[in-house]
């Protein structure tokens, strides 16, 4: 459709349904484009002039827009709004002067529209995809419905066909069926034979093509140093390690301080990927980058975290340095997915821009939720698109959205753990799933590398013990760090803390002494402080009689 949306401005005459009449059938009026947001145009019935009481918007890609003369070839009626009928006697001739040398829609925009809508991806088809469960490896997935580009893919093992990943056909995280043993990727095969009735092999030649590159060269080697978006964490640009050097340009990358010793959390990108920058990039560009969890040299300086731990740097000249002239600006609107649960798409913002890399904001959320995105990425959208597509818009959160999560983020500020940040936000699905209920997911923490909003803990990782549930139930932390000295609803009197000392947090989080510890710290200190108190006493009367003598 790109190669008809440039005709497309302000000022070109459609001719759409007029809503201001009293007649009992459909008729229309020509109105035009005042502004354009998107997919969606503010558009003036004509005859309205500077006059916007009955201005309107709507999808220009709807199939209610036509371009001027279709009413006339199609023998629909051409009616004046009933509000301004009064105000000329010929409305042909008004017609016939306004619309001289005016824009309309192509003739074929509705044609253009319906053939950008068929998708090459169809239901059945095999893929390979990244398990959400262990990010190291891929699996075999089967398409289960297509909605604007957008895949609704199902594990193929799933036998209730519940078990789920969403994403679009051009995302980098699908591919081809043998790619993973093409480059010697981790796969997980599957406990199927044989492949079910009807399910077939997506062709090779759908899949979102990756720049060449000559590895015969200077190259990525493991152990070099770089910085990362984490796949996990999409608000955070980490400390991380290159940890394989895969065939036809692939790397698997860990995020510092926050590894399972059989590599398991492991992702994988392509050396071109827009989500890798050589080290330094955040200093230059003044974005907080996240140094490895336990790393207690701050502020994190890449010169003395390279000397001490006896790496070296990725080289800069491998990195993908290309900025194409994307149209961005700060504070434009749009639909994106919320990457830490894909099968949503919710009203956004542009908030930063550094090259080519977005930082996107949900509406209505805090900034903890943000997520660092590419300005190609598949999963931004036009002002509009749900509306085209027919899939489900998340509106900005509401007031008590809000203040139930700046509670529960009061509770576990800068907590961390190894889930998808999605849980965090109580939101409707898309059509045809079911909301995720936060009081039906376990408070569990610990460390998880998911996708998914399972709450299956990958091993070797323990379980922690769960925090008492308040009267609304606090979503899971976010982020990767736990904090064992709180207090937690399975623990006895006076086990509470940890061995370095009293649960002083869980006391500051609960507003009550939580154990047998803690009552007795503070009687001490409160004996301490009182017999401190009566002896600076004596002290100073002593001190005045001895003045006034």
């Amino acid at each position: 459709m790109g190669t008809c949306w440039g005709d497309i401005s302000e000022h070109v005459r459609v001719e759409v349904p007029n809503t201001d009449c009293s007649l009992p059938t459909k008729v229309f009026w020509i109105a035009g484009i005042i502004k354009l947001a998107g997919y969606n145009a503010l558009l003036r019935y004509e005859g309205f002039e500077n006059d916007s009481g009955l201005d309107f918007w709507c999808n220009i890609c709807g199939s209610d827009i036509h371009p001027v003369g279709w009413c006339a070839a199609s023998g629909k009626p051409l009616v004046p709004p009933r509000t301004i009928q009064h105000k000329y006697t010929n409305w042909k001739a008004f017609l016939v002067k306004r619309l001289t040398g005016a824009k309309t829609l192509p003739p074929d925009f509705s044609q253009k529209v319906s053939e950008s809508m068929q998708y090459p991806f169809k239901p059945c088809m095999r893929v390979e995809v990244v398990d959400k469960r262990h990010l190291c490896r891929t699996r075999v997935a089967v398409v289960e419905s297509v909605i604007g580009g957008r895949l609704r893919l199902v594990y193929e093992e799933s036998e209730d066909r519940t078990d789920d990943f969403w994403c679009h056909m051009h995302s980098p995280l699908i591919h081809h069926i043998g790619w993973s043993r093409s480059i010697g990727h981790r796969f997980k095969r599957s406990d199927i034979t044989k492949k079910q009735d009807g399910h077939f092999d997506t062709p090779p030649h759908l899949f979102a093509k990756v720049k060449e590159v000559d590895q015969s060269g200077e190259w990525f080697k493991e152990r070099m140093k770089l910085e990362a978006i984490d796949p996990l964490n999409l608000s955070t640009i980490c400390v991380a390690t290159i940890r394989k050097v895969l065939a036809d340009g692939y790397l698997m990358i860990g995020i510092d301080g926050s590894e399972a010793a059989d590599g398991s959390d492991w992702f994988c990108y392509h050396a071109t990927s827009p989500s890798i920058f050589p080290v330094g990039f955040c200093e230059i560009n003044m974005i907080e980058l996240t140094p490895p969890r336990g790393y207690t040299k701050l502020p994190f300086k890449w010169f003395d975290y390279l000397r001490e731990s006896g790496s070296i740097a990725a080289p800069v000249k491998l990195f993908n340095k290309d900025v194409p002239n994307h149209g961005f600006r700060v504070g434009m609107k749009l639909e994106a997915v919320d990457l830490m649960e894909p099968r949503l798409i919710c009203v956004a913002t542009v908030t930063r821009i550094i090259h080519r890399l977005l930082r996107i904001h949900f509406d209505g959320w805090e900034e903890e939720y943000d997520q660092w995105v590419d300005c190609e990425s598949p999963d931004l959208y036009p002002v509009g698109w749900c509306q085209l597509t027919g899939y489900q818009l998340q509106p900005p959160a509401s007031q008590s959205s809000r203040e139930s999560q700046s509670a529960s983020s009061k509770q576990k500020k800068k907590a961390k753990s190894q889930q998808y940040k999605g849980h965090k936000k109580k939101r409707k699905m898309p059509v045809g799933k079911k909301p995720v209920s936060l009081s039906s997911l376990p408070m569990t923490g610990g460390v998880r590398r998911s996708f998914s909003g399972d709450e299956e803990l990958t091993p070797p990782y323990r379980a922690l013990p769960a925090q008492t549930a308040p009267e609304a139930f606090p979503p899971p932390s976010t982020s990767r760090e736990f904090r064992p000295s709180l207090k937690t609803g399975n623990e006895s009197p006076g086990t509470a803390g940890t061995a370095q000392g009293p649960c002083w947090a869980g006391w500051r989080a609960q507003g009550a002494l939580c154990c047998d510890r803690c009552r007795l710290i503070l009687f001490l200190l409160l004996l301490f402080l009182n017999s401190f108190s009566l002896g600076l006493g004596s002290h100073f009367t002593e001190t005045g009689h001895q003045g006034s003598s």
